[in-house]
């Protein structure tokens, strides 16, 4: 009798608790964020079915209101005013107050992908950070950037909400943001003056298709739901390699926190499946772009390193899809990294240098979006080739002031009708053209630049802006 008793009062304060609950907001919405300028951002959260939700933002003081449906679920617009560094905050009530302190209005950027966006100040295993003591002792300087580090949650169907909150910049909070994204943020902060969010939400090893949804996955012929979705022990996290579960577990529940743009930094998990990566990777940019109704959101990402041995079998044909897919994707464009390697870190996945990359990003973001006059954010690539002399003469788009180099262009091949390529020797021809030639083949046809799974280039435009991988052949293997 007195155990019934005790369950029948538990029962009744719960339902008394449910009554009157506090609005509960998704971990995105929490002290620190920072919310994007200049525009109606969205706010959601959970009440009691069909309570009033009031919203009450500091800096303009004026209440937004909004009815819970039956579920209890809720939504509604708040305008910002322009970027500062002056502090607001938000009251959510139903009739009773939750309030998130310290907000700050700014420039906010996704950053998806797998392990080389993923990959924190603090390094992974055996894979250093270059300069990351400083970057992180140095971290407070940074007063406008906030970082919100989304963890893993693999599901199976999509859900609401995911954990990760919003950090200020400081050397204990630092080690564990993205290198890539946290080296974005201070040169965009430095050159704007406006506070930078960054949501940053990777899985290291994870292929693109982990971050689109079942409805579209299950049309690819190559990918079995039921088999390639697993477990794998001793973990109690869903395999790295999984698709959908990025998307169900990690993306879908922030597709109501408004950005600027995205930044993606993947492709080392689909080399070898070259010929779908362009392709889907457009499919991705769509959903994205549908799902978060914001219309034709700039999609900036990384050209995967040089990986591998000297050969052209694997991450040499997915830098070319990678390259292709700007072609695809509307108000887009990727970075080259081709430089940004050491001969030791050949077998390493994860080159140290994340402050270039992070700062190409930057250029993208700053010359693209937000139109700084001046800056030059694109290297050379590849236009025309024709044969002169038993020599081939290239020319190139963003290459109109010259190259970095006269002579010692590294990275250059050439081939006859034998299909067989040999190193070459490069040299600036007429100002801003490339000769190239070499002893062992009389009669050229082809050439390719750093187009090998390992091979770094070292031919830039005048803006240290790296030439990109290129071939001018499209022969089978």
């Amino acid at each position: 009798m007195k155990k019934r008793l005790i369950t029948a009062l538990c029962l009744s304060l719960f339902l008394q608790a449910g009554a009157f609950a506090k609005v509960l907001l998704p971990e995105i919405l929490s002290d620190n964020m920072v919310l994007q300028q200049n525009t109606e951002v969205k706010l959601w959260g959970t009440a009691k079915a069909g309570a009033e939700v009031k919203v009450t933002p500091s800096w303009s003081k004026q209440t937004y209101t909004v009815k819970a449906d039956k579920d209890g679920k809720w939504l509604l617009k708040v305008a910002t005013p322009a970027a500062s560094y002056d502090t607001y905050s938000i009251t959510f009530s139903d009739g009773e107050d939750t309030t998130l302190q310290n907000i700050l209005i700014g420039e906010v950027w996704f950053c998806s992908g797998q392990s080389n966006m993923e990959m924190p100040l603090n390094g992974f295993w055996n894979c250093p950070i270059e300069g990351a003591n400083e970057m992180i002792a140095t971290a407070g300087q940074w007063k406008g950037i906030r970082v919100a580090t989304i963890e893993k949650n693999g599901q199976l169907e999509p859900v609401d909400n995911c954990k990760g909150s919003w950090k200020v910049s400081n050397p204990a909070n630092a080690p564990a943001f993205s290198a890539t994204a946290f080296n974005f943020a201070t040169l965009v902060n430095q050159v704007l003056d406006v506070p930078i969010g960054i949501i940053n939400c990777s899985w290291g090893g994870s292929m693109v298709e982990g971050w689109l949804p079942a409805s579209i996955v299950k049309t690819y012929p190559d990918i079995d739901l039921k088999r390639d979705i697993r477990k794998e022990e001793p973990h109690d996290w869903w395999h790295y390699l999984s698709p959908t579960l990025m998307y169900n577990g990690m993306l879908h529940p922030l597709e109501n926190y408004t950005i600027k743009g995205y930044l993606w930094y993947q492709g080392e998990s689909n080399v070898g499946k070259h010929d779908t990566y362009a392709e889907r990777l457009k499919t991705m940019v769509e959903l994205w772009r549908k799902e978060w109704g914001q219309g034709e959101l700039p999609f900036y990402y990384v050209e995967i390193a040089p990986y591998g041995a000297g050969k052209t079998t694997g991450s040499a044909l997915l830098r070319e899809a990678q390259f292709k897919a700007q072609s695809i994707i509307p108000n887009s464009a990727m970075i080259c990294t081709n430089d940004l390697v050491e001969p030791y870190e050949a077998w390493n996945i994860h080159p140290k240098d994340k402050k270039t990359v992070g700062h190409r990003l930057a250029y993208l973001a700053l010359e693209k979006t937000y139109g700084i006059q001046g800056i030059r954010s694109v290297g050379p690539v590849y236009r025309s080739m024709e044969v002169k002399d038993n020599t081939i003469i290239l020319s190139f788009d963003n290459a109109d002031d010259g190259f970095n180099r006269m002579k010692g262009m590294e990275g250059f091949e050439v081939a006859g009708n034998d299909h067989v390529f040999y190193p070459a020797q490069a040299e600036v021809y007429d100002n801003n053209k490339i000769r190239v030639s070499c002893p062992d083949v009389a009669n050229p046809v082809a050439v390719r630049y750093a187009f090998r799974d390992f091979q770094v280039g070292n031919v830039k435009n005048m803006r240290e802006l790296p030439l990109y991988p290129f071939r001018t052949d499209n022969w089978d293997w």
